[in-house]
Formats: structure tokens, C-alpha cells, sequence
């Protein structure tokens, strides 16, 4: 992420000439994602701190992984100008238990998949728990990145079915509020 990319009072609290502190959240550090993490550190020109869980148990993190990276960043030294955080963290619990420090630093949300589009969840009698954790991560984040137009455009055509599911107040209309802050940032490629 550019600082260009933040609006104008989140770039005014990055001096002129600094590279940015960011802090990657993954708490899924394994496969893809983890590939996904190292290249992008490796790759950056931003000064990039890593705070990663084991890539195990991926509903327990994506259930309960954001309280135990939110104890993790609360007991570190971590003052990021900007926090990016994939979707196998629920960021809206992360952002609530850390809001003492966070709560004038921007985040961004980087689907790598989404769980509104994976019909086995609903099939193993999950409904839409992941689901809705995605989509109020989404919710929850000042960016939101997708790693492809088709990845997004999926994304969107199946929020509002998911949201129609519910038996009132569906708020239909926070789609058009996530879709504002939502972009491509396609993966990177180490040829």
C-alpha cells in the first residue's frame, strides 16, 4: 500500500520522507499465505513487521485468533503507521480489543479468499459464522484490498444474499460502504 492510498489526514500522521511502519497480521502463517507474507516483506520498500500465528486450526483463527494477536501486538512495541491484516482475522475484534492504540491508525483488509463464497461451510452446517466474519472485518477496515477483480466481483455478488438471509436488519446498504473502500491489489510474482 501507497501512502496515497490513506486519505489525507492518515498521510498528514506519516512525516515527509518516512517510510511508513506497517504491521502484517496473519494469523494463518502457512501455505499461500505465507508465501504471500514473506514475498511481500521481501519485496517492499516499506518497513514491514510480521505478528503471525501457526497456519493450523483455521476456524478456531479465524474465530478466535484476533484476541490472542490482539494480547500479542498490546505486550509488543508495535507503533505501525498502518496495519494490514488478511481475512482469516476477524479485524473488528482485533480494532475493538486494541483500540487504546490503534484507534488513529488506519488498517487494511487483504482478502486472500472469502468465506461467503465456500458452499462447504454452509454444507457442514457452519451457515455463514466465516462469512460474516469477513464481512465485518470488512466493515471494520478503513481499505480493502482483493487479490482479483474476479476475487471481488464474487465477493459482492454473494454479501447480499448472505445479508438477505437474516431475518432483519440486514443492513443491505453497508455493501455500498465496503464496496467504496475496495480495490485490486493483485499478488505479487518473484519470477
Amino acid at each position: 500500500m501507497k501512502t496515497t492510498d490513506l486519505d489525507s489526514s492518515q498521510r498528514e500522521a506519516i512525516p515527509a520522507g518516512q517510510v511508513p511502519d506497517v504491521l502484517l497480521i496473519e494469523p494463518y502463517y502457512t501455505g499461500s499465505h505465507k508465501a504471500w507474507a514473506d514475498g511481500l516483506i521481501s519485496a517492499s520498500n516499506l518497513n514491514i513487521s510480521l505478528l503471525a500465528l501457526p497456519g493450523q486450526f483455521w476456524k478456531w483463527r479465524m474465530q478466535g485468533g484476533a484476541v490472542t494477536l490482539a494480547r500479542l501486538f498490546e505486550e509488543g512495541a508495535y507503533q505501525p503507521d498502518l496495519i494490514v491484516a488478511t481475512d482469516m482475522m476477524d479485524l473488528s475484534i482485533f480494532r475493538a480489543l486494541t483500540r487504546a492504540k490503534t484507534a488513529s491508525t488506519p488498517c487494511a483488509l487483504y482478502f486472500h479468499e472469502n468465506q461467503l463464497t465456500y458452499p462447504q461451510n454452509r454444507r457442514q452446517g457452519h451457515g455463514w459464522r466465516y462469512g460474516f466474519i469477513n464481512y465485518v472485518s470488512a466493515l471494520a477496515a478503513d481499505v480493502v484490498f482483493f487479490n482479483s477483480q474476479f476475487h471481488m466481483d464474487i465477493f459482492f455478488d454473494e454479501l447480499p444474499r448472505m445479508l438477505k438471509h437474516f431475518a432483519d436488519y440486514n443492513e443491505l446498504t453497508t455493501i455500498d460502504t465496503i464496496r467504496s473502500k475496495s480495490s485490486v491489489l493483485p499478488l505479487g510474482l518473484d519470477l
